[in-house]
This record gives structure tokens, C-alpha cells and sequence, in this order.
């Protein structure tokens, strides 16, 4: 009889070794910040972020899950499909495009909740990487779309990173021509910043499930 079940304890601990050799899966649910917009193919933030997760010793795969031109509302419809890939770790970014074509701030705060309330009810780890409105839209847009990140963060007690264009935005050195979007030196500099705030939810995972998904 010992000898019978040798094979399936071996197998049972080949299975477990493997759950444990598999890579923890990132994605950033966002849009053209995050998408490499006008850069070449290994230049946007899923491609840095993970090369800088890896060196950093993490077992890791970002997918390239952002869009250009991606909204709240378009994030939030998209949100089922993309969790069908069973992500550990979502990092939510997203607003930019919601600010930049003036929608309502309530529109913005409902569709982000949902985002986070979703994830929340799946179990699945989350990062909020906020935006913050221009000035030149008022003071009264800016007061309600700025509040909205770090209302949710604290709402749904997530990990936050305030600006996910910290250290770049108008800078000419940092950006392309447009003057919006990170050129590949401004997406360094925003993965050095959000980074910290990754690798510590990946920490808090492996240290929850040592033994794997």
C-alpha cells in the first residue's frame, strides 16, 4: 500500500511545487498613461513596471491591459472581461480621460466605485493610482474630481498612490510632444514612484499564500 500511494505523493508535491513556482499576475486597468501611447514597444509602464518588479526579485507578469483612451465607464464595462484572466494584483488608473473631456466628477466617483467595489467582492488585491483635475477647469470641478481618489482609497481601504503623474506632468524633458503623455524618461520616473507601492501588495500576497494560488 505504501508503495502504491509513492506515486501520488509524489505527483501531489510536484503540483504543489508548481502552484508555487507560478509567476503572481499584475494588471493595470487604465488607459493611454499606462498603454505606452507613442512609444516604442517596451517603453510603456506594464513593460518597465514588470522589468522593475523582476529586477527587484519578484516572480511577476503585468499585462497589458491598459487602453488609450480608456474612461471610467469604459473601464468599469471592461472590468468582468478582464478579471477572467484571474489577476492577484489590479492597479486601478483611470480618470484622466474622464477629466480631460469634462465629465461630471459623480459620473467619475460612481464608476471608480463600482470598479472598487467589484474587486473588492472578487477578492482580488488593489492599488488606486490617482489623477488630479486641471485648473483651468474650475475651482469647483477641481475640488470634486480631486477629492474622488482619495475618498475611494480610504472608502475601500486600499493601497494609494496620489498622482500617477507625480514628478512628470509639464515636464517638456518627461513628456512627448503633446505635453500630456510620459515619454519613455517620464514613464521611468512614474514607475520608480508607483513601484514601492507594488512591490509592498505583492509582499502582503506572497506572505498571505505562501503556497500559491
Amino acid at each position: 500500500m505504501r508503495l502504491s500511494l509513492l506515486p501520488l505523493l509524489l505527483l501531489a508535491g510536484l503540483a504543489a511545487g508548481a502552484a508555487q513556482a507560478r509567476p503572481l499576475k499584475v494588471v493595470v486597468l487604465g488607459d493611454s498613461l499606462s498603454a505606452g501611447y507613442n512609444l516604442p514597444p517596451g517603453q510603456g509602464l506594464t513593460r518597465q513596471l514588470e522589468a522593475a518588479l523582476r529586477h527587484d526579485g519578484f516572480d511577476v507578469t503585468v499585462g497589458d491591459t491598459a487602453v488609450s483612451g480608456q474612461t471610467s465607464a469604459g473601464g468599469l464595462a471592461g472590468l468582468d472581461w478582464m478579471l477572467g484572466d484571474a489577476p492577484d494584483l489590479v492597479v486601478v488608473e483611470l480618470g484622466a480621460n474622464d477629466m480631460l473631456r469634462g465629465v461630471d466628477p459623480k459620473s467619475t466617483r460612481a464608476n471608480l466605485d463600482k470598479i472598487l467595489a467589484t474587486l473588492k467582492d472578487r477578492h482580488v488585491s488593489t492599488i488606486l493610482a490617482g489623477m488630479k483635475a486641471q485648473p483651468n477647469l474650475g475651482a469647483d470641478y477641481v475640488a470634486a474630481f480631486d477629492t474622488i481618489y482619495p475618498d475611494l482609497a480610504k472608502r475601500y481601504a486600499v493601497p494609494f498612490y496620489p498622482f500617477i503623474l507625480d514628478g512628470v506632468a509639464l515636464d517638456p524633458k518627461l513628456t512627448i510632444a503633446d505635453r500630456m503623455h510620459p515619454n519613455g524618461d517620464g514613464v521611468a520616473v512614474m514607475v520608480r514612484g508607483l513601484k514601492p507601492v507594488v512591490a509592498k501588495a505583492l509582499t502582503t500576497l506572497k506572505d498571505a499564500a505562501p503556497s500559491g494560488k
